[in-house]
């Protein structure tokens, strides 16, 4: 069963820089097991709108759990990571994010750890690092991941569509690729409010990212009006074992019985009761259950 993690110290980790395998600077915190060498590693990509693993208070609480069970955790901060950040010799953040770079992230953080000696990885997203994980097995179906925990997955693109309204929503999505046709697509447009985009910051083009129901963004199409040509099609098309896990308390309200119609037959649903979107207050809880799934046999 493993080590019982201990609540009243934080875990030790060391600061990783590494670079996306096309060029950009990430960081992450490498959680390893203080006995031994840990053959096994997950990876955590945060979600966005100006998330950072650094200030997450679920970053120690889920190292905790997995170290308990021997699973070395990496948590980084990918080129989404904040509203506006430096990205080397380019601005990123959220407001400038396309989701399928996420790949070069991915394989950065991949390339990285098979250098300090973990063979078997595995790879989990929360809220929109759910939505990359699907665009990853897409875009990358040849890869190194053994397992992918796709935790509270959700339909950026229907909430968009909710915000904005109909008429608004298709507005300025014929707008945005108008202005990428115009090579004015890395243009900020005008200041979107928290609840429409977290944070309000977004160029053109990333609005178009996430807007465009057939667009990669588009993963969890639980918004009838934004479905798009395939819905749940990277869902179903995910290539490897995958848990997902939701709260019965989502705010974000995702319809996880339509979900459940879609999956493949090595996937898996799990449901917390009396949790949130981000599971506050039961990260370690849902640790432990990933833990387990992650060395369970399929």
């Amino acid at each position: 069963m493993g080590r019982r993690a201990t609540a009243d110290r934080e875990p030790d980790c060391r600061l990783v820089r590494f670079e996306a395998t096309d060029g950009v600077s990430l960081a992450g915190a490498l959680f390893e097991p203080s006995v031994g060498q840990a053959s096994a590693c997950l990876i955590w990509l945060h979600g966005t709108g100006g998330a950072s693993v650094f200030e997450s208070r679920r970053t120690n609480l889920f190292a905790a759990a997995l170290l308990a069970h021997d699973i070395a955790y990496f948590p980084f901060n990918n080129r989404g990571a904040q509203v506006v950040r430096r990205a080397g010799d380019r601005l990123g953040g959220s407001a400038f994010e396309r989701i399928r770079d996420c790949v070069f992230d991915v394989d950065g953080a991949v390339r990285e750890l098979r250098r300090r000696g973990y063979r078997q990885l595995f790879l989990a997203g929360h809220s929109t690092g759910a939505n990359k994980i699907a665009v990853y097995d897409r875009l990358k179906p040849r890869n190194r991941i053994k397992r992918y925990v796709l935790l509270a997955g959700s339909d950026d693109t229907g909430l968009l569509y909710d915000e904005l309204g109909p008429r608004r929503f298709r507005a300025m999505l014929a707008k945005a690729r108008a202005m990428i046709r115009a090579r004015r697509g890395d243009e900020l447009m005008p200041v979107l409010t928290e609840a429409a985009w977290p944070g309000g910051l977004i160029t053109w083009r990333a609005f178009h990212d996430v807007a465009n129901p057939d667009g990669d963004y588009n993963v969890f199409p639980f918004n009838d009006a934004v479905r798009g040509r395939r819905p749940f099609a990277a869902v179903r098309g995910l290539r490897k074992p995958a848990l997902f896990v939701y709260g019965d308390r989502d705010e974000y309200e995702p319809d996880v019985a339509a979900l459940a119609r879609h999956i493949n037959p090595r996937s898996e649903i799990v449901v917390f009761e009396d949790a949130d979107h981000g599971f506050t207050g039961r990260e370690g809880e849902v640790g432990e259950v990933v833990s387990a799934w992650l060395l369970s046999e399929v």
